[in-house]
């Protein structure tokens, strides 16, 4: 446990495959709470840190722990897939790190509405400055797009009645919280709570999110500009909470590790994908579904 509760995801792992002991700039690309960065700056007296987040709020607090090293970091709320607009001096640059999943920080917030587990609008923005939230998207969406949406990033099942359903209560005035579409799914999908079966509510949410946010559009495409502009050496280390993130970052990395006319760009440093141990799922219980991915710029 780190201060104030906060539990950064594979933190051992982070630091053997970033290899924060060089010289130079680590670009955090998902800042969060700072766990890692804490991790990097304590670490290397000689490192600085860009930390780059969407999420104001996450950002204030994250500024507040890392005061102690001010002198050392540089901040911006930005979407890490905006990198080149950001002064990011690359030729400096060592390791890149991004923690793709979305934090205990913003799931605990009633008021963001991340979680079915807690009663809250439905809003689910990261990024509060942007004006599409869960709530535009479940009145507005017609029914296809719906459930295409559900099928696609929550790949559940029985999507088309679950969108007739979202259609049908949504005229009733009867859709306006979390609470109302958990309600509705348990309903539609008769769940019983059973071991070792997830909520479909968990994956109706966490489509959401990803349409919301767009989580996954310009993943792949960020993960291949980032290495082509890195110097040989730049460690990249990626960290993935579900199947559809983590199959764009494998494909990514295997792209660029395969020889083209001039070589390859990148050497994979994970064969397989690094997951929590047993004891820091027991800790930890965010870390179940953690899959960590390197690569080096060669």
């Amino acid at each position: 446990m780190t201060e104030n509760g906060h539990q950064p995801v594979l933190p051992a792992e982070v630091i053997e495959f970033l290899d924060p002991v060089r010289a130079g700039v680590y670009v955090d690309c998902t800042l969060g709470l700072a766990g890692h960065a804490l991790a990097v700056l304590k670490k290397n007296p000689r490192a600085r840190l860009i930390g780059i987040d969407r999420d104001g709020s996450s950002l204030e607090a994250a500024r507040e722990r890392l005061k102690p090293f001010a002198r050392r970091v540089t901040l911006y709320q930005a979407d890490f897939k905006d990198l080149g607009a950001l002064d990011i001096p690359f030729a400096e640059v060592r390791g890149f790190l991004a923690d793709l999943g979305i934090s205990s920080f913003q799931l605990d917030a009633p008021e963001r509405g991340f979680s079915y587990m807690h009663e809250g609008p439905l809003d689910m923005r990261v990024d509060r400055r942007t004006r599409t939230t869960a709530g535009k998207i479940l009145h507005d969406y017609p029914e296809q797009k719906l459930a295409e949406m559900f099928a696609r990033y929550g790949e559940l099942d029985q999507t088309r009645r679950l969108a007739r359903e979202i259609a049908h209560v949504r005229k009733l005035g009867r859709l306006e919280t979390t609470g109302d579409l958990r309600v509705l799914i348990e309903r539609l999908y008769r769940w019983r709570p059973q071991k070792g079966r997830i909520h479909p509510a968990a994956k109706a949410f966490q489509a959401l999110r990803i349409e919301v946010n767009g989580e996954l559009a310009g993943l792949g495409e960020f993960l291949a500009d980032t290495v082509r502009r890195s110097v040989p050496g730049t460690r990249f280390v990626v960290i993935s909470f579900h199947s559809l993130e983590d199959r764009i970052v494998k494909r990514a990395f295997q792209a660029l590790a395969a020889p083209d006319e001039g070589g390859p760009l990148a050497a994979i440093l994970t064969r397989k994908p690094v997951m929590a141990s047993e004891a820091e799922v027991a800790a930890n219980p965010r870390a179940r579904s953690a899959k960590l991915r390197a690569a080096e710029r060669i």
